[in-house]
């Protein structure tokens, strides 16, 4: 692929996204398969990171994170850059969302069970490091919204550096800046709950 190529395909996504944004009832299905490559490299990402016998597919992954960006109506597209860090957060939500169910579960649970799908089951070695990184960036958020921002879309999102500031509206200094201070935010405080 050229750089011209990534550069035409970055510009027609910020171009869909924005017709999208403006309710172009066709901008979706024009989308979709640009950014379909993308979304499985996301997700592929994430499922590297879950311990062996985790029976969440990555397509099922994918599918319900598509549901929820389609029924994102409050979200105003920026860019691609902006789209990505978006679907970065999505996945990352299922994934604890579905950590949480299970945990859930194995303490009794409640009187019923909701699923997504019966591919997003979890298994039974699930990764509980997952809810405690999820707990670290919800605190992180707190103290500095933009810093866990930067984790979302560097960490989950694959997003680079500068894809990250465009993403953000700041420099690639800022966001290198708070990528570095983040990290050691979060292991500082990953390792005192350990």
């Amino acid at each position: 692929m050229t750089c011209a190529m990534s550069i035409d395909t970055t510009n027609e996504i910020t171009d869909i996204l924005l017709a999208w944004n403006d309710g172009e009832q066709t901008a979706l299905e024009k989308l979709v398969p640009l950014v379909e490559v993308e979304l499985r490299r996301l997700a592929r990402s994430y499922m590297r990171r879950e311990r062996a016998g985790h029976t969440l597919q990555t397509t099922a992954l994918i599918n319900e994170a598509y549901v929820r960006l389609i029924n994102a109506r409050r979200v105003s597209w920026q860019n691609r850059a902006h789209f990505y860090g978006i679907a970065a957060r999505v996945m990352r939500r299922i994934l604890v969302d579905l950590a949480r169910e299970k945990s859930y579960q194995k303490r009794g649970g409640g009187a019923f069970q909701i699923t997504f799908d019966d591919t997003l089951a979890a298994g039974p070695n699930h990764d509980p490091e997952l809810l405690a990184l999820d707990e670290a960036l919800n605190e992180l958020a707190r103290v500095d919204e933009r810093k866990a921002q930067v984790v979302e879309m560097r960490f989950f999102g694959g997003l680079t550096e500068k894809e990250t500031a465009a993403a953000l509206n700041v420099s690639p200094e800022t966001a290198r800046r708070d990528w570095r201070l983040a990290k050691s935010w979060l292991l500082r405080r990953l390792s005192q709950k350990h």
